[in-house]
């Protein structure tokens, strides 16, 4: 099964990463992603960290290959073909989201440009679709090969979007779209629906 996680992997950063990176920079003649962040920010943070959780990603399936055994209780086809249809679903949430933000999308935030508030398609359930998706994707891959590995990348991840997300792109959106994103966090869930709305937001 650990094949299968790393083919699912490749997939995703073939999709998500590459081919999205390359359709961003055709449309806006602008790379999808800056490396120039102040060191110790939360955007440079939130970029380390998210580097660790890839590797570790990678290392889950690395690691099984290499002799490392998944839990006793866990390492069942059945699991695994679960684990493998949560991180497909993952991987389709991503594409469906990305395709959604259109132009927008950006595979971190500029702080001085100015792109639409997206509200349509699963933006209208949660704030950040696209983490979401991730997030199902790692918990996918640490179910198909659960090994010790899985446990610190699920962690890495978790850690990653709430600074990205709670640090870096909420100050943004607030401060670029005011009233309007406001009212978008009052009514929708930051990762699950319903759930993490910020219903002080129309007070800020």
């Amino acid at each position: 099964m650990a094949g299968l996680a790393l083919g699912v992997i490749v997939v995703w950063v073939v999709l998500v990463g590459a081919t999205r990176g390359v359709l961003h920079a055709r449309a806006t003649g602008q790379p999808a992603v800056r490396f120039d962040d102040r060191r110790g920010s939360p955007q440079w943070w939130a970029r380390l960290t998210g580097t660790v959780g890839f590797i570790l990603l990678v290392l889950v399936p690395i690691a099984n290959l290499a002799g490392v055994a998944s839990a006793a209780p866990l390492d069942r086809p059945e699991v695994a073909f679960a684990g493998l249809a949560v991180a497909v679903l993952g991987i389709g949430g991503s594409v469906v989201s990305q395709a959604a933000m259109g132009r927008s999308w950006r595979a971190d935030v500029d702080p001085d440009s100015t792109t639409a508030l997206v509200t349509s398609g699963l933006f209208r359930w949660v704030r950040n679709p696209i983490f979401t998706s991730s997030a199902l994707v790692a918990l996918g891959v640490a179910v198909v090969v659960p090994n010790v590995v899985a446990v610190p990348m699920l962690a890495v991840f978790i850690a990653t979007y709430q600074i990205q997300v709670r640090l870096v792109e909420e100050p943004y959106l607030r401060r670029v779209h005011g009233d309007a994103y406001r009212a978008h966090a009052e009514r929708t869930g930051r990762f699950i629906p319903w759930l993490g709305r910020d219903r002080r937001a129309g007070s800020g």
